[in-house]
């Protein structure tokens, strides 16, 4: 790929308290892949993503999640409107995005929270996906963000318990509760150093996976209150999705469209048994486990590569 073949198209979508960030490359008239990104509170980052997709073949769109990345305002800057920020505002704002652009339908992918939000937008907008394809699947249900935020504690007990202690959880309250509470809250000094042990926790469970590097996910001091308060704003509410919306009961929803599941075997973060779970009731779906990997990596980007050229040749 050409350097001028990887040049973004980019622009903002302007929607009520937001403008939400976008990047488009490759073929205008090629088939459309969305992208979604990581966190909840990650970013498009370096644009790596735009890397994946043939750009003669394809038309590959980003977006910055509300709150993040370049979509502005930042979380922590706007937290008058924190509780407008949900999988529903995010699912208009994928929306907006694919109205401005004029795209009828699109290949929907993500990674790790990405997939979450790829699945919940295919399951409000059916008939606007001609596939989907995930790497570290997740659905952000109950049982996976106690599994992240408090069951792995079993494998790393020491650093977990400095994780809990650095809570300062009111009585009954989740840990992943108190640091949403206090990143949201009025003392800023005290919201940093909760992004900081958030931060700390979170390097720590990713570590045993293959590709890991040491030291912190953050190292830019507003990058890591961005992801910490919009990470924990989300898990502390079921990634929004309750009452009759959680994604695994639905799946069954999206039989006929075509779905690719890639996971590590080796992802001690989010354990396979999601995509496994999601493929036994999704017919139309296909599980690829990448057994030397743990929360994506090269393996699982290629998987995702041919998946989406497998499902454009199916459209």
């Amino acid at each position: 790929m050409t350097d001028e073949q990887l040049k973004a198209e980019t622009g903002w979508v302007a929607l009520p308290n937001a403008r939400i960030y976008w990047e488009a490359t490759g073929d205008p008239a090629g088939t459309p892949v969305l992208y979604l990104h990581g966190g909840p509170g990650g970013s498009l980052g370096r644009g790596g993503y735009r890397k994946r997709h043939d750009p003669s073949r394809f038309r590959t769109i980003g977006l910055d999640q509300r709150g993040c990345g370049k979509s502005t305002p930042l979380v922590q800057d706007d937290l008058d409107h924190l509780s407008e920020n949900t999988t529903q505002a995010l699912i208009k704002d994928i929306e907006a995005v694919r109205e401005h652009l004029s795209i009828e339908k699109w290949i929907v992918t993500g990674a790790s929270w990405g997939s979450t939000l790829a699945l919940a937008y295919a399951l409000e907008y059916p008939a606007r996906v001609l596939g989907i394809a995930l790497v570290a699947v997740t659905t952000s249900s109950r049982e996976e963000i106690q599994w992240i935020t408090e069951d792995v504690g079993r494998i790393f007990p020491e650093a977990w318990a400095e994780f809990a202690e650095a809570a300062k959880a009111a009585p009954g309250e989740r840990v992943v509760e108190a640091y949403a509470r206090r990143l949201a809250g009025q003392d800023r000094a005290d919201a940093r150093l909760a992004a900081s042990g958030w931060d700390g926790w979170e390097s720590t469970h990713t570590s045993l996976d293959p590709n890991w590097l040491s030291g912190p996910m953050f190292e830019d001091e507003r990058e890591r209150m961005t992801f910490a308060l919009l990470v924990t704003h989300y898990w502390a509410n079921d990634g929004f999705l309750v009452d009759g919306q959680e994604i695994i009961p639905r799946i069954h929803e999206l039989n006929g469209i075509p779905g690719y599941l890639v996971h590590g075997r080796r992802d001690i973060s989010g354990p396979a048994v999601t995509a496994w779970q999601l493929h036994r009731r999704w017919a139309s779906s296909r599980l690829i486990v990448i057994e030397d990997e743990g929360h994506g990596g090269p393996a699982s980007m290629a998987a995702l590569t041919r998946a989406v050229e497998e499902i454009a040749a199916m459209v």
